[in-house]
């Protein structure tokens, strides 16, 4: 079964806002957009939208989609997460750490990708220059290692 879920890139004044995920969570380590799953039959704009609110504590307007990634891991012929992709710059609030994580900002020159997940580094370039775009990740069984991946543009 594939899970669905959001991700949201927040991009103000050359920063992005990533968070670091806590112990015991999924991606545990790795710093990350915030978002997360979608309740049954939700749009993906309003659930990213409720889960940035619930992980950060920032009320974000006009989220804007980009694509949808999915991800493999193993011998999976189906994807274990289809995940959809965001960015916004429209917020409302100061952003808050809580149980799902560390929050901090990074300058875009200086985003920890070897502290993030592999796939990071080939889809979010194409995120801050405004591009939209839809990929499959292949990854090992324990999705500590990328084997592959296929990234197109729109």
């Amino acid at each position: 079964m594939t899970t669905e879920a959001t991700l949201l890139t927040i991009i103000k004044d050359g920063r992005i806002l990533l968070q670091r995920k806590a112990s015991g969570r999924f991606g545990e380590g790795k710093w990350n957009g915030a978002g997360g799953k979608l309740k049954p039959g939700e749009d993906p704009a309003d659930g990213v939208i409720r889960e940035v609110l619930e992980e950060t504590g920032l009320r974000i307007r006009e989220p804007r989609r980009h694509g949808l990634l999915d991800h493999f891991f193993g011998d999976r012929t189906t994807p274990a997460w289809s995940v959809h992709i965001f960015s916004a710059s429209d917020f409302e609030g100061a952003p808050v750490s809580g149980e799902e994580g560390e929050l901090r900002w990074f300058p875009v020159e200086e985003i920890p990708y070897g502290e993030m997940w592999e796939d990071d580094r080939h889809w979010l370039p194409l995120l801050l220059e405004g591009r939209d775009f839809d990929g499959a990740f292949y990854f090992n069984e324990d999705a500590s290692r990328l084997l592959d991946f296929r990234l197109s543009t729109r």
